[in-house]
Protein backbone atom coordinates (compact mmCIF):
# COMPACT_ATOMS: atom_id res chain seq x y z
CA UNK A 1 0.00 0.00 0.00
CA UNK A 2 3.02 2.45 0.89
CA UNK A 3 4.73 1.68 -2.73
CA UNK A 4 1.09 2.29 -4.49
CA UNK A 5 0.58 5.64 -2.63
CA UNK A 6 4.62 6.33 -3.43
CA UNK A 7 3.22 6.20 -7.09
CA UNK A 8 0.33 8.32 -7.56
CA UNK A 9 -2.26 5.61 -6.53
CA UNK A 10 -5.15 6.92 -4.14
CA UNK A 11 -5.28 10.63 -5.24
CA UNK A 12 -9.25 10.31 -5.22
CA UNK A 13 -9.13 8.17 -2.64
CA UNK A 14 -13.09 7.06 -3.40
CA UNK A 15 -12.11 5.14 -6.81
CA UNK A 16 -13.06 1.71 -6.32
CA UNK A 17 -10.17 0.28 -8.59
CA UNK A 18 -7.36 2.21 -7.08
CA UNK A 19 -8.74 1.46 -3.47
CA UNK A 20 -7.55 -2.33 -4.48
CA UNK A 21 -4.16 -1.51 -4.20
CA UNK A 22 -4.07 1.30 -1.19
CA UNK A 23 -6.83 -0.59 0.75
CA UNK A 24 -6.81 -4.14 2.86
CA UNK A 25 -10.24 -5.17 1.27
CA UNK A 26 -9.43 -7.03 -1.78
CA UNK A 27 -5.57 -5.80 -2.00
CA UNK A 28 -3.79 -6.19 -4.61
CA UNK A 29 0.20 -5.53 -5.73
CA UNK A 30 1.22 -3.14 -8.27
CA UNK A 31 3.78 -5.23 -10.77
CA UNK A 32 5.80 -2.74 -10.89
CA UNK A 33 6.51 -3.24 -7.12
CA UNK A 34 9.09 -5.56 -7.89
CA UNK A 35 11.77 -2.64 -8.65
CA UNK A 36 11.35 -1.98 -4.76
CA UNK A 37 11.19 -5.47 -3.36
CA UNK A 38 14.11 -6.14 -5.45
CA UNK A 39 15.87 -3.32 -4.58
CA UNK A 40 19.19 -5.00 -3.21
CA UNK A 41 22.09 -3.05 -2.28
CA UNK A 42 24.51 -4.99 -0.93
CA UNK A 43 26.70 -5.15 -4.65
CA UNK A 44 26.94 -1.84 -4.74
CA UNK A 45 30.49 -1.42 -2.25
CA UNK A 46 32.14 -3.92 -4.23
CA UNK A 47 32.23 -2.13 -7.69
CA UNK A 48 33.76 0.93 -6.12
CA UNK A 49 31.74 3.06 -8.29
CA UNK A 50 31.63 6.76 -7.38
CA UNK A 51 27.68 6.16 -6.51
CA UNK A 52 27.30 10.22 -6.59
CA UNK A 53 28.06 10.05 -10.13
CA UNK A 54 25.78 7.17 -11.00
CA UNK A 55 22.36 7.15 -12.92
CA UNK A 56 19.88 4.53 -14.16
CA UNK A 57 19.28 3.90 -17.50
CA UNK A 58 16.95 1.77 -18.09
CA UNK A 59 14.97 -1.43 -16.19
CA UNK A 60 13.74 -4.33 -17.54
CA UNK A 61 11.26 -6.43 -15.84
CA UNK A 62 10.04 -10.16 -16.68
CA UNK A 63 6.85 -11.04 -13.94
CA UNK A 64 6.73 -15.04 -13.74
CA UNK A 65 3.84 -14.96 -11.64
CA UNK A 66 1.53 -12.39 -10.29
CA UNK A 67 3.24 -10.74 -7.31
CA UNK A 68 1.42 -11.64 -3.75
CA UNK A 69 0.60 -8.63 -1.63
CA UNK A 70 2.51 -10.58 1.27
CA UNK A 71 5.38 -13.22 1.17
CA UNK A 72 9.25 -13.96 1.80
CA UNK A 73 11.24 -13.65 -1.37
CA UNK A 74 15.32 -14.65 -1.73
CA UNK A 75 16.88 -12.23 -3.35
CA UNK A 76 20.06 -12.62 -5.58
CA UNK A 77 21.93 -10.18 -7.82
CA UNK A 78 24.98 -9.94 -10.55
CA UNK A 79 26.67 -7.86 -12.38
CA UNK A 80 25.90 -9.14 -15.64
CA UNK A 81 27.83 -6.65 -17.74
CA UNK A 82 30.42 -4.09 -17.76
CA UNK A 83 31.29 -1.74 -20.51
CA UNK A 84 33.75 1.15 -20.32
CA UNK A 85 32.67 3.90 -23.00
CA UNK A 86 36.31 5.46 -22.65
CA UNK A 87 38.13 7.73 -20.39
CA UNK A 88 35.58 11.35 -18.82
CA UNK A 89 32.83 9.42 -20.98
CA UNK A 90 31.96 7.05 -18.15
CA UNK A 91 30.55 3.22 -18.08
CA UNK A 92 27.12 0.93 -18.41
CA UNK A 93 26.76 -1.22 -15.66
CA UNK A 94 24.27 -3.62 -15.78
CA UNK A 95 23.01 -5.92 -12.37
CA UNK A 96 20.41 -8.66 -12.50
CA UNK A 97 18.50 -9.58 -9.45
CA UNK A 98 16.08 -12.10 -9.26
CA UNK A 99 13.48 -12.92 -6.84
CA UNK A 100 11.69 -16.17 -5.84
CA UNK A 101 9.94 -17.84 -3.14
CA UNK A 102 9.66 -21.49 -1.59
CA UNK A 103 7.91 -22.77 -5.29
CA UNK A 104 10.28 -20.75 -7.59
CA UNK A 105 11.00 -17.63 -9.64
CA UNK A 106 8.85 -14.67 -9.12
CA UNK A 107 10.63 -11.82 -11.09
CA UNK A 108 13.61 -11.17 -12.42
CA UNK A 109 14.18 -7.55 -13.01
CA UNK A 110 17.46 -6.08 -15.25
CA UNK A 111 19.08 -2.42 -14.60
CA UNK A 112 21.38 -0.37 -16.40
CA UNK A 113 23.43 2.52 -14.87
CA UNK A 114 25.36 5.16 -16.49
CA UNK A 115 28.18 5.36 -14.57
CA UNK A 116 29.65 8.72 -15.42
CA UNK A 117 32.20 9.06 -13.48
CA UNK A 118 33.71 5.68 -13.88
CA UNK A 119 35.18 5.50 -17.43
CA UNK A 120 38.63 4.68 -18.67
CA UNK A 121 39.17 1.24 -17.01
CA UNK A 122 39.93 -0.62 -20.52
CA UNK A 123 38.04 -4.16 -21.45
CA UNK A 124 37.21 -6.43 -18.96
CA UNK A 125 36.79 -10.60 -19.60
CA UNK A 126 33.08 -10.94 -19.25
CA UNK A 127 29.96 -12.73 -20.70
CA UNK A 128 26.73 -11.50 -21.16
CA UNK A 129 24.31 -14.54 -20.48
CA UNK A 130 21.24 -12.54 -20.82
CA UNK A 131 21.32 -9.16 -23.24
CA UNK A 132 18.29 -6.74 -22.19
CA UNK A 133 15.57 -6.61 -24.95
CA UNK A 134 16.15 -4.36 -27.96
CA UNK A 135 14.28 -1.39 -27.25
CA UNK A 136 10.33 -1.17 -28.12
CA UNK A 137 9.74 1.23 -30.85
CA UNK A 138 7.45 3.54 -30.23
CA UNK A 139 4.52 3.79 -33.30
CA UNK A 140 3.92 7.07 -35.49
CA UNK A 141 0.55 8.53 -35.39
CA UNK A 142 -1.76 9.26 -32.56
CA UNK A 143 -1.56 7.31 -28.98
CA UNK A 144 -4.89 5.34 -28.20
CA UNK A 145 -4.65 6.67 -24.87
CA UNK A 146 -3.21 9.01 -22.44
CA UNK A 147 -2.94 9.44 -18.91
CA UNK A 148 -1.89 12.67 -17.19
CA UNK A 149 0.06 11.63 -13.51
CA UNK A 150 0.36 14.44 -11.14
CA UNK A 151 3.90 13.95 -8.77
CA UNK A 152 3.12 15.78 -5.56
CA UNK A 153 5.68 18.22 -4.42
CA UNK A 154 5.85 15.54 -1.74
CA UNK A 155 6.64 12.56 -3.75
CA UNK A 156 10.34 11.61 -3.56
CA UNK A 157 10.03 12.09 -0.10
CA UNK A 158 7.07 9.38 0.36
CA UNK A 159 8.65 7.30 -2.25
CA UNK A 160 11.98 7.24 -0.25
CA UNK A 161 10.22 5.24 2.20
CA UNK A 162 9.72 2.61 0.37
CA UNK A 163 13.33 1.55 0.31
CA UNK A 164 15.41 3.79 -1.74
CA UNK A 165 17.09 6.22 0.39
CA UNK A 166 19.41 8.38 -1.86
CA UNK A 167 20.09 11.37 -0.70
CA UNK A 168 19.83 13.09 -4.43
CA UNK A 169 16.15 12.58 -3.77
CA UNK A 170 15.52 14.17 -0.64
CA UNK A 171 18.69 16.42 0.38
CA UNK A 172 18.92 19.87 -1.42
CA UNK A 173 22.78 20.09 -0.66
CA UNK A 174 23.32 16.92 -1.94
CA UNK A 175 21.07 17.56 -5.21
CA UNK A 176 22.90 20.58 -6.21
CA UNK A 177 26.44 19.29 -5.76
CA UNK A 178 25.17 17.01 -8.26
CA UNK A 179 24.63 19.68 -10.78
CA UNK A 180 20.74 19.55 -10.14
CA UNK A 181 18.70 22.82 -8.83
CA UNK A 182 16.75 20.82 -6.30
CA UNK A 183 16.36 16.84 -5.39
CA UNK A 184 14.83 15.10 -8.40
CA UNK A 185 12.23 12.25 -8.39
CA UNK A 186 13.50 8.63 -8.07
CA UNK A 187 13.71 7.21 -12.25
CA UNK A 188 11.17 4.33 -10.72
CA UNK A 189 8.94 6.45 -9.36
CA UNK A 190 8.09 7.81 -13.14
CA UNK A 191 8.68 4.31 -13.92
CA UNK A 192 5.80 3.40 -11.53
CA UNK A 193 3.74 5.75 -12.72
CA UNK A 194 3.63 5.02 -15.88
CA UNK A 195 2.51 1.20 -14.93
CA UNK A 196 -0.57 2.76 -12.98
CA UNK A 197 -1.69 4.70 -16.35
CA UNK A 198 -1.01 1.26 -18.21
CA UNK A 199 -3.36 -0.41 -15.73
CA UNK A 200 -5.96 2.42 -16.02
CA UNK A 201 -5.76 1.97 -19.65
CA UNK A 202 -6.20 -1.80 -19.93
CA UNK A 203 -9.67 -1.08 -17.81
CA UNK A 204 -10.39 -2.50 -14.70
CA UNK A 205 -6.89 -2.50 -13.30
CA UNK A 206 -6.12 -5.56 -14.35
CA UNK A 207 -2.63 -6.32 -12.60
CA UNK A 208 -2.37 -10.16 -13.27
CA UNK A 209 -2.09 -9.43 -16.89
CA UNK A 210 1.22 -7.55 -16.91
CA UNK A 211 3.98 -9.76 -17.32
CA UNK A 212 6.81 -7.55 -17.88
CA UNK A 213 7.31 -3.76 -17.85
CA UNK A 214 10.44 -1.83 -19.75
CA UNK A 215 11.34 1.61 -20.29
CA UNK A 216 14.43 3.81 -20.92
CA UNK A 217 15.06 6.82 -18.53
CA UNK A 218 16.18 9.77 -20.67
CA UNK A 219 15.62 12.87 -18.58
CA UNK A 220 14.89 13.37 -14.57
CA UNK A 221 11.64 14.60 -13.37
CA UNK A 222 11.42 17.41 -10.43
CA UNK A 223 8.65 16.29 -7.68
CA UNK A 224 5.22 18.45 -8.11
CA UNK A 225 5.30 18.09 -12.16
CA UNK A 226 2.88 16.64 -14.64
CA UNK A 227 3.67 13.33 -16.31
CA UNK A 228 2.03 12.71 -19.55
CA UNK A 229 1.73 8.77 -20.37
CA UNK A 230 0.79 8.33 -23.60
CA UNK A 231 0.23 4.50 -24.83
CA UNK A 232 -0.32 2.90 -28.27
CA UNK A 233 -2.14 -0.70 -27.56
CA UNK A 234 -0.44 -3.89 -29.90
CA UNK A 235 -2.14 -7.70 -29.76
CA UNK A 236 -0.18 -8.45 -26.57
CA UNK A 237 1.74 -5.43 -25.48
CA UNK A 238 0.97 -1.47 -24.53
CA UNK A 239 3.89 0.62 -25.77
CA UNK A 240 4.18 3.59 -23.99
CA UNK A 241 6.39 7.35 -23.84
CA UNK A 242 6.11 9.86 -20.78
CA UNK A 243 6.53 13.78 -20.93
CA UNK A 244 7.01 16.40 -18.24
CA UNK A 245 3.57 18.44 -19.23
CA UNK A 246 5.86 21.64 -17.99
CA UNK A 247 8.93 21.41 -20.01
CA UNK A 248 7.69 19.53 -22.93
CA UNK A 249 10.29 17.24 -22.30
CA UNK A 250 10.18 13.39 -22.67
CA UNK A 251 11.51 11.69 -19.62
CA UNK A 252 10.43 8.03 -20.15
CA UNK A 253 11.07 6.53 -23.71
CA UNK A 254 10.69 2.81 -25.53
CA UNK A 255 8.38 1.51 -22.73
CA UNK A 256 6.60 -1.57 -23.14
CA UNK A 257 4.22 -3.51 -21.26
CA UNK A 258 3.60 -7.18 -22.45
CA UNK A 259 0.54 -8.96 -21.38
CA UNK A 260 -1.28 -11.90 -20.77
Amino acid sequence: MLYALGIGFGQNPTDENELRFTFERNLKAVPTMASVIGWDRTWIPATGLNWSQVVHGEEHLNIFRPLPVAGAFTISSRVSDLVDKGKDKGAILRVETTASDRTGPIFRRTSSFFARGDGGFGKLPHIVLDSPPPPAPIPDGKPHACVECVTPPNSALLYRLSGDRNPLHSDPEVAVAAGFPRPILHGLCSYGHACRAVLQALGNYEAERITSFDARFSAPVFPGETLQISMWHTNNAVLFEALVKERNLRVLKNGQAKLR
